[in-house]
């Protein structure tokens, strides 16, 4: 069995020459990941298209996820070198955005005076340290350093939603889509949601005429109205970082399990992302604490698992993939294919009170249990919207998936698929022109053997809403 879970490298200083992207290619990444909150746009476009460049080159679809800056709330510059705050020790705060020594922070938030309070903890660096205000000034908040550690550069600043001002997607957010959706982005990450409703006010749309949403579940509202937001996204992250701090981290384990079960069964990708493999931004190999996190976001039933720093700063971000891909293919060697579907049709199956979604439910879950029955090892999927193949992956099923579309967006899109092998079919028309295209393209490029037994799925036409046609086939 080939690796099914995807993985998502983030692009940087030490990922971003044509010769690592092409090896990190070749180790297994099936999605990049350009972050807008660090470097400039110019530099985020360079790496666009030299992204594509080599990826076309290798004939492989990488899709391109584009993580917008959001309201993110960073300390001024301690500088290159780390500096090391010290438990117990005092230090002041101040709104800004210049520098940050050991005894005095500037934060680049301006609500900081106005609406952190008194007795608040603040995460800095993803929890690295830890410091509580003991008093608000008119220029300053006083605080003291529970949990010490080191620091360098601008690490982000956590503060708790309910004493938080921003809101999301800020106007950055918006002039950057402005800017990128020319360039065609598959995927765009949106940080900091709360409602249903921030989604909706990036005004995109549809996928794939649009890039494809990716909520980021983050804050405590967000899990208020996940229902909302899942239904409103074409995809969810789990970011524990932030996620474990607003929520505390007993409960994080849990609740990464609910979000992917809730998220797969409405048809959404779900991502796992923070602190995968973080040992190996500096380490050859991580440690086996790592790895158990790692199998276990897999067996959650993630689609796809994101590497952050190990991959954007790290010292080997091509064996970082590599080590992540060993991994994750074992994981998916031994996740339970069957009492997954079972658990998925308790979930959901069907909803009757949407047509559409009700007849996919039913299709899909009968390719589920034909693949079984018939031994059947390879699922076709046409879809020109992705749909089809979104509703089929949710079940896991044992048997490999190919994703078919005559739109290249949708194409790039599938790349977050779960188990999904994107492919362009260039073939629209009628459903038995797609299907026999299909099967002699699949044919043709290696991935279907003449006489093999496929099951394929399809719509009746290009414009289907649902998926209505189950086929059983024989490879020609």
């Amino acid at each position: 069995m080939t690796r099914r879970t995807k993985i998502i490298a983030t692009i940087g200083p030490a990922s971003e020459s044509e010769g690592v992207l092409r090896e990190m290619i070749q180790a297994g990444m099936d999605i990049a990941r350009i972050g807008l909150a660090h470097g400039t746009y110019e530099l985020a476009e360079e790496r666009i298209k030299l992204i594509r460049k080599v990826a076309s080159e290798e004939g492989k679809p990488v899709g391109i996820l584009l993580d917008l800056p959001g309201p993110k709330i960073r300390v001024g510059d301690f500088g290159e070198k780390q500096v090391e705050l010290i438990e117990g020790s005092d230090v002041e705060l101040f709104i800004g955005s210049q520098g940050s020594t050991i005894d005095r922070i500037e934060v680049d938030y301006e609500g900081l005076l106005t609406h952190v309070q008194e007795g608040t903890e603040l995460n800095i660096g993803d929890g690295r340290v830890v410091v509580k205000v003991t008093s608000v000034l008119s220029d300053r908040l006083q605080a003291t350093i529970l949990h010490g550690g080191v620091l360098s550069g601008r690490p982000g600043v956590h503060i708790p939603s309910d004493q938080l001002s921003l809101t999301a997607p800020t106007s950055e957010d918006l002039e950057a889509i402005e800017r990128f959706l020319p360039f065609g982005i598959d995927i765009l990450a949106l940080s900091f949601v709360r409602t249903a409703g921030d989604i909706e006010r990036l005004n995109l749309p549809p996928h794939p005429d649009g890039p494809l949403v990716v909520a980021k579940i983050e804050t405590q509202a967000a899990l208020e109205d996940l229902p909302g937001i899942i239904d409103a996204a074409g995809a969810i992250m789990v970011a524990r970082g932030d996620l474990g701090q607003e929520y505390g981290i007993e409960g994080l384990p849990m609740l990464q399990k609910n979000i992917i079960r809730e998220c797969i069964a409405s048809g959404r990708p779900a991502i796992t992302a923070t602190q995968m493999l973080e040992s190996m931004v500096d380490a050859p190999e991580p440690t086996r604490a790592e790895v158990s996190d790692v199998a276990n976001a897999v067996w959650d039933g993630s689609s796809a698992v994101m590497l952050s720093g190990e991959t954007a700063i790290g010292s080997d971000p091509v064996n970082v993939i590599s080590t992540m891909g060993r991994i994750v293919e074992r994981a998916d060697q031994e996740f339970d294919h069957r009492g997954w579907v079972g658990d998925l049709a308790e979930i959901r199956l069907t909803n009757r009170a949407m047509a559409e979604t009700s007849i996919t439910d039913a299709m899909t879950l009968a390719t589920s249990r034909a693949v079984v029955e018939l031994g059947i090892k390879t699922i076709v999927c046409i879809s020109g919207s992705g749909f089809t193949v979104r509703s089929m992956a949710r079940f896991r099923p044992s048997a490999r998936i190919l994703g078919l579309s005559s739109d290249e967006r949708t194409v790039g899109q599938l790349s977050l698929s779960w188990g999904t092998e994107p492919r362009h079919l260039s073939v629209e028309g009628t459903i038995d022109d797609r299907v026999i295209a299909a099967l002699q393209l699949a044919r043709d490029n290696g991935d279907l053997e003449s006489g093999q037994m496929v099951a394929v799925l399809a719509g009746t036409s290009d414009s289907s809403r649902s998926t209505n046609v189950l086929r059983i086939e024989r490879v020609p």
